[in-house]
């Protein structure tokens, strides 16, 4: 099979948010904006982020019609086709049920930047989407998430997960995982008693800029890929 290089951006993506503890059994998803603007490649269900190959893929419309692959569409394809619709910059949006942001969520805390991940916000709290703990199943649900997110890098879902989406797979991926982080960083210090220090605003974002340039989100996402290969899992179009 020919080199797809939207296909095998999914298929790297999921690997790379298993690898990264974002795995959640066959829960969970990551979709990539087709180049054509057919629609986004993201995975059937019944799935996990692992151990999907090329076959499980779906290319599903804006209109929620699935093009190629097979079975019905994803229930939860709105969360990525209104978010892409929402902002045309964006190539990539992940969702996933990391459990530190899904525990994190439910204290109703400011998520603070105590750490370089908690920097990615630049000082201000995480968008929180509270219109629901269900699945986001329909359009309407999906156009609120994108609105919650807005052009934030990510979104906590109370009672439910994350989403995060980017300029590029990798940036989409790497905003993910640093929201995780910071989520479980600030539990971590919660547990051991009050937080009595954190960056201020001023340092918040030139910390950002620091430490989350493309550069260097790019440099996290190559690392994660060398763990997946080196882990053997998945599997790439051929």
């Amino acid at each position: 099979m020919r080199d797809v290089p939207e296909r095998r951006a999914a298929l790297q993506a999921g690997r790379v948010l298993a690898m990264a503890g974002q795995g959640d059994m066959v829960w969970g998803h990551v979709a990539v904006r087709d180049p054509d603007g057919r629609g986004i490649w993201i995975k059937a269900p019944g799935r996990g982020l692992e151990e999907v190959h090329d076959r499980d893929l779906q290319l599903v419309s804006f209109g929620g019609e699935v093009l190629d692959g097979a079975g019905s569409p994803h229930i939860e394809a709105h969360i990525h086709l209104e978010i892409m619709r929402r902002n045309p910059a964006v190539t990539c949006t992940v969702h996933s049920h990391a459990q530190a942001a899904v525990a994190f969520a439910a204290l109703g805390t400011p998520l603070l930047p105590i750490s370089h991940d908690g920097a990615l916000f630049g000082g201000k709290d995480v968008p929180r989407f509270t219109t629901t703990g269900a699945l986001v199943s329909t359009p309407d649900l999906g156009k609120a998430l994108a609105e919650t997110l807005g052009d934030a890098p990510a979104a906590l879902m109370h009672r439910h997960g994350l989403v995060a989406a980017g300029e590029g797979v990798h940036a989409a991926v790497m905003h993910a995982v640093l929201l995780e982080r910071a989520c479980r960083v600030q539990l971590t210090a919660m547990a051991a008693g009050p937080i009595r220090d954190h960056s201020d605003a001023a340092e918040a974002l030139a910390k950002r800029d620091q430490c989350w340039s493309d550069r260097q989100l790019r440099a996290g996402w190559d690392y994660l890929l060398r763990r997946a290969d080196q882990a053997g899992t998945g599997q790439d179009v051929a």
